[in-house]
């Protein structure tokens, strides 16, 4: 089971009413360091981080009007998907510390990822909340993604790849490792909508949606690939078929 960082010195659940309450389509502000404890506080409180565009600085907290989920039964799979899937093996936290890393790859266009929050991540990583969830073929990572899961709730960070459809197949993989008998309850959360995104089966649904969506799914136990009692240690291998 993961367990709970010291608590955040911030109280965002005011903040969050309030916003909650406004019009405008992207609420943010800012708020010290992504701390693992700020940080969880902030996804139960429906909000995530993002950086503000200057060096040095803290980054901004969001909570959207419009909120891209990806329903479990949305994800639309290509025949040169499945094919894709075929070649790869889908493992869990066994290469968080890369996964991370690769995505916040500074020659990647628009990498946000610095050493603030790696550290952030890693630290909630080592208590049992974040997860990477990785694609190999013959032995080598090729794409993955990394996320937070809380009870029933899977708030995506980042994906990479290095070889054509791995992060989707991450992905995929990712979505097979939540379908069980909570499937309809549970929240895969990627933040933003885009085309890209979109073409995977991700829909956007109202900031009150959300809000309901994420009270049910924190009442729900863990996937069982993410709460096996070794945070840091291999998890799950999957052969995605």
């Amino acid at each position: 089971m993961p367990f709970e960082p010291p608590p955040s010195t911030w109280s965002l659940t005011e903040v969050t009413a309030t916003w909650r309450a406004s019009t405008p389509p992207t609420t943010s502000s800012r708020w010290g360091r992504p701390d693992a404890g700020t940080l969880l506080q902030a996804y139960r409180c429906g909000l995530f981080p993002m950086p503000s565009g200057e060096p040095g600085d803290p980054p901004m907290w969001f909570l959207p009007v419009r909120r891209g989920v990806l329903p479990l039964d949305h994800l639309k799979v290509s025949r040169s998907l499945r094919r894709s899937a075929r070649t790869m093996e889908i493992r869990v936290n066994t290469a968080f510390s890369e996964v991370v890393a690769a995505c916040g790859d500074p020659r990647r266009p628009h990498a946000w990822i610095d050493a603030d929050i790696v550290d952030a991540y890693t630290e909630l990583h080592e208590m049992g909340w974040a997860h990477s969830v990785e694609a190999w073929r013959d032995g080598e990572l090729v794409g993955g993604l990394y996320g937070v899961a809380i009870n029933g709730l899977f708030a995506g960070e980042s994906m990479f790849h290095r070889a054509t459809d791995a992060s989707k197949v991450a992905l995929m993989g990712l979505v097979d490792l939540m379908r069980d008998r909570y499937a309809d309850t549970r929240l895969l959360d990627v933040q933003w909508s885009t085309d890209h995104l979109a073409s995977l089966g991700v829909v956007e649904v109202s900031r009150e949606t959300y809000a309901v969506r994420l009270a049910a799914a924190l009442r729900l136990p863990l996937p069982a690939a993410f709460d096996d009692g070794e945070p840091s240690g291999p998890t799950l291998r999957l052969v995605v078929s």
